[in-house]
C-alpha cells in the first residue's frame, strides 16, 4: 500500500567510469549493468564472499542455486514490465549478467541469443510438392550468446562497415573509436573483459559531486536576466505581487499624462 522499496539499483551510465563510454544501450552494456547490480547487492547484504561471480562466462546456463552454500543465495524475480520479451532482447542480457554476478534468478535459455525454437519442417520433392514433415528440435548455441555478451557482433559489424563505407563508419562509430583507444583495447571483447573484472572488483556506487552553477544577474527582477560562466543568457520572468502591479500601472499612467501635456 505504501509503494515499492528500492533495495539496490544500477544504470548503464555508471559504466562510463569503468571505461565504456559508447554503446550504453546494447546487449553487452545490459549484461554489464546486470553484473554490476548483482555484485553491488550481494556486497550490501553480506553475501559477496559466499557467492562469487561466474569466472567462466561462456554463454551457457548458470545459476548459483545449483551450487548452494550454507546460506541460501539472494533470490530475485525478473519483472519485464512493458518490455517486449522477444528472443535476444536486451533485458535478458541484464538477467544473464545478474545471474553470472551471483543472484538466484529463475530462468531458462529460451530467450537468449542463440536459441532456435523447435518447429515443423516441410519436406518437398523436386517439383516443390510437400511429401512429408519433419520435427526439428529446439537448439541453443551458447557460442552465439557469448558473442553478444562480449560485443563480438559489434566488432564484426565495425570491421565490415569500415571496409565498405569509411564515411558511414566514421559517423556511426567515432565514439567507439575513442572508447577503445582510451581503454587500450583493440576489440570490444577486450574492453568488456576489463569492464567485467573492474565491476567485480569494485561495484560500489560513486556519489556525484554536483557543483553549484555560477549565475550572474545581468538584469534584476521582475525581468530577471541571468548569465552563466560560458556567457549564455536566459530570461526568468517572475510574477508581480499586488503592490508591484499597482506601482507599474501608476507609472504608466503618469507617463501617459506627461506625454499628453
Amino acid at each position: 500500500m505504501t509503494g515499492d522499496k528500492v533495495l539496490c539499483a544500477s544504470e548503464s551510465t555508471e559504466l562510463k567510469r569503468y571505461g565504456v563510454t559508447a554503446g550504453l544501450t546494447n546487449y553487452s552494456a545490459a549484461y554489464c549493468s546486470g553484473l554490476l547490480i548483482a555484485r553491488r547487492l550481494l556486497k550490501q547484504v553480506g553475501l559477496a564472499e559466499m557467492y562469487k561471480a561466474n569466472d567462466d562466462v561462456n554463454g551457457e546456463y548458470f545459476n548459483v542455486e545449483d551450487d548452494m552454500d550454507d546460506k541460501r543465495p539472494f533470490k530475485a524475480l525478473l519483472d519485464v514490465g512493458i518490455q517486449r520479451t522477444t528472443t535476444g532482447a536486451r533485458i535478458f542480457g541484464a538477467l544473464k549478467g545478474a545471474c553470472d554476478g551471483g543472484l538466484n534468478v529463475p530462468h531458462k535459455t529460451k530467450r537468449f541469443p542463440g536459441y532456435v525454437a523447435g518447429h515443423i519442417e516441410v519436406i518437398t520433392n523436386k517439383r516443390g510438392k510437400a511429401t512429408d514433415t519433419e520435427k526439428v528440435e529446439a537448439t541453443f548455441d551458447a557460442k552465439v550468446h557469448r558473442q553478444y555478451i562480449f560485443g563480438v557482433h559489434v566488432t564484426n559489424y565495425m570491421n565490415k562497415l569500415k571496409k565498405e563505407d569509411a564515411e558511414k563508419y566514421k559517423r556511426q562509430f567515432s565514439q567507439w573509436d575513442k572508447c577503445l583507444t582510451a581503454a587500450k583495447a583493440k576489440t570490444c571483447e577486450e574492453l568488456y573483459k576489463k569492464v567485467h573484472a573492474e565491476v567485480i572488483k569494485n561495484p560500489d556506487r560513486v556519489k556525484k559531486t554536483n557543483a553549484k552553477p555560477v549565475r550572474k544577474i545581468v538584469t534584476p527582477a521582475p525581468g530577471l536576466v541571468q548569465q552563466n560562466s560560458k556567457g549564455k543568457k536566459w530570461l526568468r520572468e517572475q510574477k508581480l505581487n499586488g503592490e508591484q502591479r499597482k506601482a507599474r500601472i501608476a507609472a504608466k499612467f503618469q507617463a501617459a499624462m506627461a506625454a499628453n501635456q
